[in-house]
């Protein structure tokens, strides 16, 4: 009977599989990639959350679907799919209509305030805004309370493969600190492999990214203070 001999080696972290060896008398390796689980879509009552955020501040400005199209460069199509839940919106995309409402990102994701004596600098776990950014299913969690309009942070969770490509560039600064995983930051031309403890700031006007090329879930605290009240 011939021998067998079976081993496992991991692929650099940018490939998302595990390559299993198979030697048969001394035939060389034959690699077989291993499914790899995916990641949940995104939620529906998330994008069902901005869609009627959005409907409510568009009628509460008496704008039509077609006039806010207008107002923010993108296809009547495209806010009707928003406000039907339809739809999950880039960053990018909601930041042409928060400018075309007047209004910053978060409040197409915060719910009405309910009637309570609760201090306005907490924000509880239960009603933290949440939206998934794009294809990799990026997700950010809103911590700081609702009224600082200055200093907002939030938790990042980037699944394998995930990255931050779409993301806003103006005056402030970016902070943050490496929860669990490891992930590739990139500011300007300068790139760092940030893990677990680490933290790091800079300029938000320096073009940047977040990928995580590892095999595991990455989340980090991402803290940004705010010249500007786009976000």
């Amino acid at each position: 009977m011939s021998e067998v001999n079976i081993a496992s080696r991991q692929l650099r972290p940018s490939m998302n599989f595990t390559m299993v060896c198979f030697h048969f008398n001394g035939f060389p390796c034959m690699p077989k990639p291993l499914p790899v689980a995916t990641d949940p879509a995104p939620s529906d009552d998330d994008a069902a959350q901005i869609g009627q955020r959005l409907r409510a501040l568009r009628t509460d400005r008496k704008l039509t679907i077609l006039e806010l199209a207008t107002k923010a460069g993108l296809s009547a199509g495209i806010i009707s799919q928003i406000e039907r839940g339809n739809s999950n919106p880039s960053i990018s995309t909601l930041q042409k209509l928060r400018s075309a409402l007047g209004v910053n990102l978060w409040a197409f994701l915060e719910r009405e305030p309910e009637a309570n004596d609760e201090p306005t600098f907490v924000r509880r776990r239960e009603n933290r805004p949440r939206f998934v950014v794009g294809p990799g299913l990026l997700t950010k969690e809103l911590l700081s309370p609702k009224d600082n309009n200055q200093l907002r942070f939030m938790i990042l969770t980037l699944p394998p493969g995930a990255t931050s490509d779409d993301v806003l560039t103006g005056p402030g600064d970016k902070a943050g600190y490496v929860l669990s995983g490891r992930v590739e930051l990139a500011v300007g031309n300068a790139v760092a492999e940030i893990r677990e403890g680490d933290s790091f700031q800079f300029e938000s006007s320096i073009p940047h990214h977040l990928v995580n090329r590892s095999s595991e879930e990455a989340k980090l605290v991402w803290i940004i203070r705010i010249r500007e009240a786009h976000l």
